[in-house]
């Protein structure tokens, strides 16, 4: 079992090679939660993952051992589903190690390029992240390549490890760390840090209730798994051996967040910190804004892990994010089917202050009267309450409207 000293020689080999990340306070996500909320931005990393910091600790650990040669002659393998193998890939290259990475087929296109610019050698094997890791072992064994694992490896751990470290040297007065889990290497050894130098500071752990195998595990529950979810980087199906065990001894409770919550801090994140972040990177946010009551007037810090996230699916995200908080909405509007009836709604859509987005006829698939149309709107407005005053302006003006 690693410790204190583990994590600090760590920090002595990452100094250098990966980013002291800043830990400071959200004034407005403190004002939302109820509590003061600090954020250490993991994801400004070079790679834009702490994945760095594991990977980096175990590549020097094993160029420190006496096996140099033999390591560097032949290489390391890892599976991934992104930021460990963009981890592992980075710091190989500087030094001087071939890498190969086994990834699952469904993991983002923006992760896998990433992978690859980093000289590394990218398999596509497997839907699950277990898949990935037989198929790297296999790959290991048959052409003599050193397996590093992405968080059940005490080496790897130590290196999450330092974040701890770095966060209560940023912050002393922090009294709730709540942090993501998939494996568990990062809760595992932020625990281990934050445990060892203040014993009183409690650490929550968040996993998706989709992919909640490390719940299931410590709390011995038997809550059923999902196939896929948009934190990918913590859909692990298997708990590592060494994380439960730490996490066991270490981690004072660990809460489940669904897919919703996800994309509200996600969405959360990127307008009022102005920060990207991933899926996994959102799910300390997203427990705290889930379990607000549980940590008002707290002191809590928050790790945002990455943000390694397909623009497309960003994208998505934003968009059903505006629709939840009322800010894009979608009306039914009934017109007489003549020539200046869409103008005059545009026209009144546009001085009640909103903006159409999207519009759709439907003629043929309605019930509506033969001379008459159903038009589909969606509208950018400034909330639920200004959406109401946009139907009440169509009303008025002769129009039957409502909002779907």
């Amino acid at each position: 079992m690693i410790g204190l000293d583990d994590i600090r020689a760590a920090a002595v080999r990452l100094r250098g090679q990966v980013l002291a990340t800043p830990c400071v306070e959200s004034r407005t996500l403190s004002q939302i939660a109820g509590a003061q909320i600090f954020l250490k931005f993991e994801n400004l990393q070079f790679t834009a993952s702490f994945k760095e910091r594991g990977a980096c600790n175990k590549l020097a650990s094993l160029i420190d051992d006496a096996t140099n040669g033999e390591i560097k002659g032949r290489g390391v393998v890892a599976m991934s589903a992104g930021n460990h193998a963009q981890g592992v890939a980075y710091h190989a290259q500087i030094l001087g190690l071939r890498a190969a990475v086994v990834m699952p087929r469904f993991t983002p296109g923006v992760k896998v390029e990433r992978t690859r610019s980093f000289g590394a050698e990218v398999v596509l094997y497997g839907d699950t992240l277990d898949e990935a890791r037989d198929h790297a072992v296999a790959l290991a064994e048959r052409e003599r390549l050193t397996f590093v694992h992405p968080y059940d490896d005490e080496a790897i751990i130590a290196g999450q490890g330092t974040i701890g470290i770095e966060m209560l040297e940023a912050q002393p007065d922090l009294d709730t760390l709540i942090v993501a889990v998939g494996g568990g290497g990062l809760i595992a050894g932020i625990a281990v840090a934050a445990k060892a130098l203040k014993p009183s500071i409690e650490v929550v752990g968040v996993q998706m209730q989709s992919f909640p195998s490390m719940f299931n595990a410590v709390k011995r529950a038997a809550v059923p798994q999902g196939s896929s979810t948009i934190a990918e980087g913590i859909a692990v199906g298997t708990p590592g051996r060494i994380t439960q065990q730490l996490i066991e001894r270490r981690v004072d409770d660990i809460v489940l967040v669904d897919e919703g919550d996800i994309e509200q801090a996600i969405v959360m994140l990127l307008e009022i910190e102005k920060s990207l972040v991933e899926g996994a990177g959102a799910a300390g946010l997203a427990a705290l804004l889930k379990y607000k009551e549980r940590f008002r007037g707290r002191k809590i810090g928050l790790v945002l892990s990455g943000g390694n996230i397909d623009p497309l699916l960003l994208a998505t995200i934003v968009e059903r994010g505006m629709v939840r908080a009322g800010r894009l909405a979608r009306v039914r509007v009934s017109a007489r089917d003549v020539p200046g009836s869409l103008a005059r709604i545009a026209a009144i859509v546009a001085e009640a202050g909103a903006n159409i987005d999207e519009v759709h006829h439907q003629r043929g698939c309605t019930t509506v009267a033969v001379q008459s149309v159903e038009i589909d709107l969606v509208i950018q407005t400034r909330g639920a309450e200004h959406t109401r005053a946009v139907l009440a302006a169509l009303n008025t003006g002769g129009f039957n409207s409502q909002k779907l």
